[in-house]
């Protein structure tokens, strides 16, 4: 006898689910532990990721506070406290305390007159490439300044010839370094324009800024701004 389409619509529902439940049943024996690998492994790492989450949030704070009781001990001019945390802090895994701690134990063998180990430090923070650039560069202009009398003024010009450029953050204090070695070299010319550039940055620190104009001066470079200039500037 023939299904009425009613009928037929029915039977065929019937056998799309039985049909279903039998491609299931046969995903869930061939895969089923897969899945639930898949899940619990999906479970662990999002479980693990809070957890490194919080213990990273924890351990900076903690490393801020061994930071702070560091600079507190020198500030009390308790010099071989700081001597442990900071070496513990400049293997920190934190870009910022680890490049900080460093340029403090650098800080303390320049005020002990130490420039070779100063200089060592800072050595390896220019070279360490996992620290950010701006951190690299600025141990590059302090190594130079560590080592200036031991450098030959070529080696000075080329080390930071490339961070003595207007525009950049540290225009002042490498190009002050670069001026100073062109005068070693005898040009004179170099040198005084280079001051003049320094000299009329309003970015540059007013300190080197001032120093500046005194040196152009003397090379006879007019490194002084017009007032109506400065104020069109600002």
């Amino acid at each position: 006898m023939a299904l009425s389409p009613q009928s037929n619509e029915a039977f065929l529902r019937e056998v799309d689910e039985e049909l279903r439940k039998d491609q299931a049943l046969h995903v869930w024996r061939n895969y089923g532990r897969w899945i639930i690998g898949a899940v619990i492994a999906g479970l662990l790492a999002f479980a693990g990721f809070l957890y490194w989450q919080s213990h990273s949030d924890t351990r900076r704070g903690e490393e801020g506070e061994k930071f702070k009781a560091a600079f507190k001990a020198l500030s009390e001019n308790k010099v071989q406290e700081t001597e442990a945390p900071l070496k513990e802090l400049a293997q920190s895994s934190s870009d910022g305390f680890n490049a900080m701690a460093r340029f403090t134990q650098a800080d303390v063998l320049l005020q002990k007159n130490d420039l070779k180990g100063a200089a060592a430090i800072l050595g390896g923070i220019a070279g360490d490439t996992g620290l950010a650039q701006e951190f690299r560069d600025l141990a590059l202009i302090r190594q130079t300044s560590a080592e200036y009398d031991t450098l030959k003024p070529e080696q000075v010009v080329e080390r930071l010839k490339g961070l003595a450029v207007k525009g950049g953050i540290w225009f002042g204090s490498a190009g002050e370094l670069v001026a100073t070695a062109y005068l070693r070299q005898g040009k004179r010319g170099d040198a005084g324009k280079l001051y003049g550039e320094i000299a009329k940055d309003e970015s540059v620190p007013r300190s080197i800024r001032q120093r500046a104009v005194q040196m152009a001066g003397v090379l006879g470079v007019d490194a002084i701004v017009d007032q109506g200039e400065d104020k069109k500037a600002k």
